[in-house]
C-alpha cells in the first residue's frame, strides 16, 4: 500500500473511532507506521490531513447506476438499493463520527460528493424516467420519495448494529421490503 493511502486509511479508522478532538497526528503516524514529521509533509496539518481522510473514505464508492431505459423496477431498484446500502454500511463509522461533529467541524464532511448524495440524485432521474416510461403510475413527490428510500437504507445502515432489536430481518429482505413497499407507493406495482 503506497504511503499517501496507508496514512489516510490509517486517519481515517482513528477520526471513525475517536472524532476529531480525539485523534491526534501522533496516533494516526503511529498506525501508519511513519513519523509524525511525514504527516506534516504529506498533508500540512491535521485538518487538511482529516479532511482528506474522510473525503477518501466517505467517496468514491462502488456504484451501479440505474438503467436509462428502466425495464424491471423490482429488479433494478433492488440491486441498487442493496449496493447503496452495502456503501452506507462499509462507511458507518466514519459516517456517524462525521454526523456529530458537522456543527464544529462543517468543511470536514464533502456533503454534495458523497455517495448518498450521489444516490439520491440517481434514484431522483431514475423516478422521473420510470414516470415518464409509464412504470410509475402513482401521483408523487420525486424529491420526497427519493428522500424516503434513501431515509430508509440510511437509517438501516447506521442503525442495525446499534438497534438489533428494530432490524430483526436481515439486510437483504429487510432491503427488499423496503424497495417493495416503496414501489407500490408510487405506483410501480407490487412486489411478486
Amino acid at each position: 500500500m503506497e504511503l499517501r493511502d496507508r496514512i489516510l486509511k490509517a486517519a481515517s479508522r482513528l477520526y471513525a473511532e475517536t472524532g476529531f478532538r480525539g485523534t491526534t497526528t501522533r496516533q494516526i503516524a503511529r498506525r501508519a507506521g511513519v513519523n509524525e514529521v511525514t504527516l506534516f509533509r504529506q498533508f500540512g496539518s491535521k485538518t487538511a490531513l482529516l479532511h482528506e481522510a474522510i473525503h477518501c473514505a466517505c467517496g468514491e464508492p462502488r456504484r451501479t447506476t440505474l438503467p436509462e431505459a428502466p425495464a424491471d423496477p423490482r429488479a433494478e431498484l433492488l440491486e441498487w438499493a442493496r449496493l447503496t446500502w452495502r456503501e452506507l454500511w462499509k462507511r458507518r463509522g466514519v459516517i456517524r463520527t462525521a454526523m456529530g461533529e458537522i456543527g464544529a467541524h462543517p468543511g470536514l464532511f464533502p456533503r454534495e460528493k458523497l455517495p448518498t448524495a450521489c444516490a439520491g440524485r440517481d434514484l431522483a432521474a431514475y423516478l422521473e424516467r420510470l414516470r415518464a416510461a409509464g412504470l410509475a403510475t402513482a401521483e408523487f413527490d420525486t424529491a420526497a420519495a427519493t428522500a424516503m428510500l434513501m431515509g430508509c437504507l440510511f437509517a438501516d445502515a447506521m442503525s442495525r448494529d446499534i438497534m438489533p432489536s428494530g432490524y430483526r430481518s436481515e439486510p437483504s429482505l429487510t432491503i427488499a421490503h423496503y424497495v417493495d413497499l416503496f414501489l407500490r407507493g408510487i405506483g410501480a406495482g407490487a412486489a411478486p
